[in-house]
């Protein structure tokens, strides 16, 4: 491609991400900028740190199912359509005897030492070092799929890496980036740094974005600016991508669905503010919602702006900030109520977040009630997810489960004629 070329690809790639950042059905709108997307990055996090030391211990087992590599990828697939499916690549195919890392003791320490080492580094240059390291060992079935861990791990160093990802890299660049192989994952990554640099300016620092663009126009909903003449012409690639606006126009049901479930979390939070309040305690709504509105009220009207000292600094702080509803003493630095709104999102992230505010301090009741609240038919999912050997704990913290309908049907009585969390406690359910 000459200069001309060039210019004129770069300026009709422009017109590309400008489009696809205003359409609500985009990726960019419904995942990138979503909430729930940055909450989640520590439970995975954490998730991660215990596969290693399951690894490390010998206590991992021999099955993905049930174990704790399957708790944390289930909660990186529920990170909406950019990740759907990406449990694919490590559920054991026995007949192929992949991904070997099962079943073979030594591969399963090597891949636990590649997570680990991605963890504790710092640089891009460590992070190549140890997929080297780890392709160099030829694991049967343990490929660049693993890039989707090391993504939550280090989000401006390591983009999200799937099929659709690869064909979107490959429409966009004319290039020719293969899956399976780690030299093709790397080759494609100094090219989405390049792209990234390139378009920063509408894209972001986070490569989750740039992925997010890469998947659209792998999976089809937008179409890769022709770079050359025996591409598709100039007219028919601007026709596409007004049929793509167009489409934009009118919400598809999926995204009318997930936008009711986001109006009906922020309902259950302003109950719960509600009646906090009603109560007499302090209220803390989760610092990155308490600027959404509820009946055109902010979230966070009548809250407090800041938690105390001894939370806000606190280990864990970061992950307490974004518990949805926590209730303090008035006055104090005592969290009386922990409440985790559980409506579509992976219940995981909300059981870390809540072990996190236990484990902030050397008692480990340091809150009187922790709540998982969620709708009435999730409650087999809610327990299912509390059996998993990764949460071996929580019968230690006396979790409970907070139906919907319980406190719909409950919050006014509760409000005028309660005390304390005796209420509240009454019309939850005990987990496990």
């Amino acid at each position: 491609m000459g200069e001309r070329g060039l210019a004129e690809f770069e300026l009709l790639a422009r017109q590309l991400i400008q489009r696809w950042r205003e359409d609500p059905n985009a990726t960019y709108q419904s995942w990138f900028l979503w909430d729930e997307r940055i909450k989640n990055f520590r439970s995975i996090r954490r998730g991660l740190a215990q596969v290693v030391a399951e690894i490390e211990a010998g206590r991992f087992g021999v099955a993905y199912r049930g174990s704790s590599l399957e708790t944390v990828v289930h909660s990186v697939a529920e990170q909406r359509q950019i990740f759907k499916g990406a449990d694919h690549a490590f559920l054991w195919k026995p007949k192929l005897r992949i991904p070997d890392i099962y079943e073979n003791p030594a591969n399963q320490r090597a891949f636990g030492r590649l997570l680990d080492h991605c963890a504790c580094c710092d640089t891009a240059e460590e992070i190549i070092a140890g997929i080297h390291t780890i392709d160099r060992l030829n694991i049967k079935g343990l490929g660049p799929a693993v890039a989707n861990l090391l993504y939550f791990l280090h989000p401006t160093l390591v983009p999200p890496f799937n099929t659709a990802i690869v064909n979107g890299y490959n429409k966009l660049t004319g290039g020719k980036v293969k899956l399976g192989s780690w030299h093709h994952f790397l080759a494609m990554r100094s090219g989405v740094l390049d792209l990234n640099e390139r378009f920063r300016d509408l894209l972001s620092n986070d490569l989750g974005a740039i992925g997010g663009l890469l998947f659209d126009i792998g999976s089809g909903r937008y179409p890769a600016p022709p770079r050359d003449e025996e591409d598709q012409t100039l007219g028919s690639w601007t026709a596409r991508l007004e049929q793509a606006r167009a489409e934009a126009q009118t919400l598809n049901k999926a995204l009318q669905k997930q936008g009711e479930s986001d109006r009906t979390h922020s309902e259950i939070q302003a109950w719960l503010r509600d009646i906090g309040l009603a109560l007499g305690y302090d209220v803390w709504i989760a610092s990155n919602d308490r600027g959404r509105l509820h009946d055109g009220v902010r979230l966070g009207e009548g809250c407090l702006e800041s938690l105390p000292a001894s939370i806000s600094t606190s280990t864990g702080a970061d992950a307490i900030r974004l518990i949805d509803v926590l209730w303090l003493e008035r006055g104090g630095d005592r969290v009386a109520a922990a409440f985790e709104v559980e409506h579509s999102t992976s219940i995981y992230s909300g059981i870390v977040r809540m072990l996190d505010l236990a484990l902030s301090g050397s008692d480990l009741h340091a809150t009187a009630g922790l709540f998982l609240v969620a709708p009435d038919a999730r409650e087999s999912e809610v327990r299912a997810q509390i059996a998993r050997p990764a949460f071996s704990r929580i019968a230690d913290l006396e979790i409970a489960y907070l139906p919907y309908g319980e406190l719909e049907r409950n919050k006014d009585a509760i409000s005028r004629f309660g005390s304390g969390l005796k209420a509240i406690k009454a019309i939850s359910r005990a987990l496990p």
